[in-house]
């Protein structure tokens, strides 16, 4: 492999220091793989005959190209576990790390012969993550899951695609990275934890819980377009509509569109009056939609067919390039629609570092390096996976004795330490990826405040009801406080700066410039305190020709590819990704993962650090695999709809009942012998045609075809029962419905309660980021904040003001107080108003449209 020069050259570290033991074979590598990048020595230990992902497809000439996309910088070593002497070594080197990555399903535990937890005894203070799929209690816990299965399971495939049609798988293993980022941040929480009580963990870590949370979650934030209402509320029990239909809400993916132009396709993004203006003085005078009423968004949704006929004809012979420039001129979000070898083209992401070179074999390949930059330096990949076993002697000639922490005092009548008390965050983060990040640091224990003023309120607080603290700004932004903060003003900044003084981080999401344009960049804040982190998180990253882009999710998905393979295979403008809020979660838990890093490194050096995030890099990097494939098989890189491109029978199988559906993975011989005694139909599992995965593969329609005839007669929990019955992975296609009253996750006590003061009612919001833990506490919720609603509690606490400093710097305009709120008895009714005036508007244009024949067709 040869890497870029910045990656030659790369000597951050951040986890340096840090041993890691990585058992994950098919399930969880990237988190091994991440850790690595950040410097831990992360050593794979594997079989004597090497782990079953080394021939795991896509395959290249013989090497598994997600074997080694998964496993770069880290170590081999093989040992037989059978023999007593590799047993002893085994357990010697554990004496030797500090966290140990099990990926193994309890069901595997005869590969080593110990389980998680007897590896957690074999060291006092030792951090044992065990990753599984579906967690180590909860009915499911015996369950295997698989990527499809993961996002049926995850709630997440019930709102990918169109409604009317089948449900889409989206590109990638995107449920499975997801996943093993999550579990990276909770390694690091459990390591900072242990640093400061010396004690260790086991960690009941589920791949379906991260999924259900991260991804598209039922209870967390929602885009800015969701006007404040939750997924629940907006994505009730299908896909979404990309056509008004009679009768039907609106969605917000109407929103979204995508439109064919001379050279490929573009996508925009119109939601807000000064968009809406900028796009009518494009189409010019004579066109039917310039009233301002069609400046509000339920307007010209009422009119979606036909502004979007207008707007397919305006674009159709211009080609792409003229209209991003174009658009972006008239301050209207647009963004082309990238085919994956583009990505690799894009002049942005070069002079970003973002891919690497990589020699398969007597090819030269191209990867995508690594998820972020820290530092001014791409944390990525330094060195190819590595051979079976390469590393024994080096490893195991001389195993280094790990001292054990200090023991502390019992404290075993003392509730658990919160992991991040002690440190205070400055959090600037707006919308869903800005605010579930400070969010994320909230919720275990950090002091974060959040800096915001009236003028410029966060897009989240948006709401159709005028609600001050909607319940999606709830869920993004719950155990903050809210400053009052005018950083336009002089004083302002200087307060600012007084704040940055005892501060540990800084966190943003604007535009890039935004930070030096008000004179507090990384550069001005570490002159007043060294060891502050910032972390700075974009569309497009914080430099790069294109880095000042409109930060919609939707042009970020079209940008980085994403968008392009997320459809319906031989439909080039209907993609199924008009609703998700991927990738806003998983980049916030990106940003934390190099954020705690940072954290962890300054014990050591006192020194702070810019973190880096651009939301298109995390996605192209998720994708990592496929594009390193596209880059040796060019055009092998498609939609894949319904079905999973290397095995078969692997994908979505239709079931009894409107829209119902399961997922069904088969990946190896075995699994197809127990697939074929769940269908009693022994006549398959001997049939000459099906016994080979490769053989299977060519025969993959008509055994789709044999599969659905099965299913569509049974309902997916009884095809998931019969399938799991047998260890073959399947799993209902789970709807928002019934998301709340799902007897696993209720088991693992995935949901917490929010008591929001002006939601009217109790709400239901995720739990902590890891099922079971012996060290880390779940969070304790408290409600997020009115604006400015803890002035003067923080303007007193940090800034040492008395009443009559703090007053006067209201009075000046430099600080805020929160604004006087309606009773919740006025606020309730008022939502009642509001949505009975909405329901009344939409049975309105309902009844008038029923009596257009085109819109009735359409």
């Amino acid at each position: 492999m040869s890497n870029t020069t910045e990656n030659k050259q790369q000597t951050t570290k951040l986890l340096s220091g840090i041993r890691v033991i990585d058992l994950c074979d098919l399930r969880g590598q990237s988190c091994g793989r991440l850790l690595a990048d950040l410097g831990a020595d992360v050593i794979l230990v594997e079989p004597i005959d090497g782990m079953r992902s080394r021939h795991r497809a896509p395959v290249y000439n013989g090497t598994s190209l997600h074997f080694e996309i998964h496993n770069a910088n880290k170590k081999s070593i093989k040992l037989n576990f059978s023999d007593p002497v590799d047993l002893d070594k085994f357990k010697q080197l554990i004496q030797s790390c500090d966290l140990v990555i099990d990926g193994r399903n309890p069901a595997e535990y005869n590969i080593i012969g110990m389980s998680a937890e007897d590896i957690r005894q074999l060291r006092e203070d030792l951090i044992v993550l065990s990753l599984t799929d579906f967690g180590l209690t909860g009915p499911y816990k015996d369950f295997i899951g698989s990527e499809a299965v993961h996002l049926a399971m995850g709630a997440v495939l019930s709102r990918s695609g169109v409604n009317g049609s089948d449900p889409i798988l989206p590109p990638g293993e995107l449920a499975s990275e997801t996943a093993a980022i999550q579990a990276c941040w909770v390694a690091l929480l459990a390591y900072w934890q242990k640093l400061h009580n010396g004690q260790g963990d086991l960690l009941d870590f589920s791949i379906n819980d991260a999924v259900a949370q991260i991804f598209d979650p039922g209870v967390g934030a929602t885009g800015s377009a969701a006007a404040g209402r939750t997924a629940i509320e907006t994505a009730i029990n299908g896909r979404p509509i990309v056509k008004m239909i009679p009768g039907k809400l609106p969605s917000v993916a109407l929103l979204y569109p995508i439109f064919k132009c001379a050279d490929g396709h573009i996508r925009i993004c119109l939601l807000n009056p000064r968009q809406w203006q900028g796009m009518s003085e494009w189409l010019g005078d004579n066109h039917p939609f310039r009233h301002p009423k069609y400046e509000t968004n339920i307007n010209r949704i009422m009119k979606v067919d036909k502004i979007n006929k207008l707007l397919a004809e305006f674009f159709s012979d211009k080609p792409r390039e003229q209209l991003v420039i174009e658009g972006q001129k008239r301050g209207i979000p647009i963004a082309a629609l990238s085919l994956p070898a583009e990505v690799f083209d894009e002049v942005h992401f070069q002079e970003r570092s973002l891919y690497t070179d990589y020699v398969i074999g007597s090819d030269n390949g191209l990867a995508p390096s690594g998820y972020c930059r820290v530092d001014q330096q791409r944390i990525g990949i330094k060195q190819p996976a590595p051979k079976l076993g390469q590393d024994n002697e080096q490893v195991l000639s001389q195993i280094p004795s790990k001292q054990a922490a200090p023991q502390q005092e019992s404290t075993s009548h003392l509730p658990l330490r919160k992991p991040l008390a002690g440190i205070t965050v400055l959090d600037l983060g707006i919308i869903v990826a800005g605010g579930d990040l400070g969010r994320l640091f909230a919720d275990q224990g950090a002091n974060v405040i959040k800096v915001e003023n009236h003028k410029y309120a966060d897009g989240l607080r948006q709401s159709l009801d005028g609600n001050p603290v909607p319940i999606s700004f709830a869920q993004a932004n719950r155990n903050k406080r809210s400053l009052g903060l005018n950083l336009r003003s002089n004083k302002g900044k200087a307060l600012f700066k007084e704040l940055v003084k005892t501060a540990d981080i800084v966190i943003s999401n604007f535009k890039p410039g935004t930070m030096e344009s008000l004179g507090l960049g990384f550069d001005i804040l570490q002159e007043v305190n060294p060891g502050i982190i910032c972390a700075e998180s974009s569309a497009m990253g914080s430099f790069g020709p294109k880095a000042k882009t409109m930060g919609y999710g939707p042009l970020v998905r079209a940008s980085s590819g994403l968008s392009g393979l997320w459809r319906y295979p031989g439909n080039d403008i209907v993609c199924g990704d008009s609703i998700t809020i991927f990738p806003d979660h998983f980049a916030a838990r990106i940003s934390a993962v190099a954020i705690m890093a940072k954290l962890i490194e300054r014990q050591q050096t006192g020194v702070g650090g810019f973190v880096d995030v651009s939301q298109a890099e995390t996605i192209i990097n998720a994708l990592a695999t496929e594009l390193l494939n596209e880059s040796l098989n060019p055009g092998s890189l498609k939609p894949k709809g319904g079905n999973e491109p290397h095995n078969a029978p692997n994908g979505l199988f239709p079931c009894d009942g409107d829209d119902e559906w399961v997922a069904i993975s088969v990946t190896n011989d075995t699994q197809w012998q127990a697939l074929c005694r769940a269908m009693k139909k022994p006549e398959l599992a001997n049939d000459p045609h099906f016994l080979t995965s490769e053989q299977r593969l060519l025969c993959a329609s008509e055994i789709t075809h044999i599969v659905s005839e099965w299913t569509r007669t049974r309902s997916p929990y009884e095809i998931m029962r019969l399938c799991q019955r047998e260890q073959v992975p399947a799993g209902n296609m789970l709807r928002l419905t019934e998301f709340l009253g799902n007897p696993h996750f209720q088991a693992r006590k995935f949901f917490n309660t929010l008591h929001q003061p002006t939601a009217g009612r109790p709400l239901e919001t995720e739990n902590g980021p890891v099922g079971f833990s012996q060290n880390l506490p779940q969070p304790i919720i408290k409600p997020a904040p009115v604006l400015a609603e803890h002035t003067r509690e923080v303007a007193k606490e940090l800034l040492q003001l008395d009443d009559g400093a703090i007053s006067a710097l209201v009075a000046s305009g430099d600080l805020e107080l929160a604004k006087k709120q309606q009773s919740p008895l006025k606020q309730k009714m008022k939502t009642k108003g509001v949505t009975f005036a909405m329901n009344v508007i939409l049975k309105y244009h309902a009844f008038k449209n029923a009596f257009n024949r085109d819109t009735i067709k359409s």
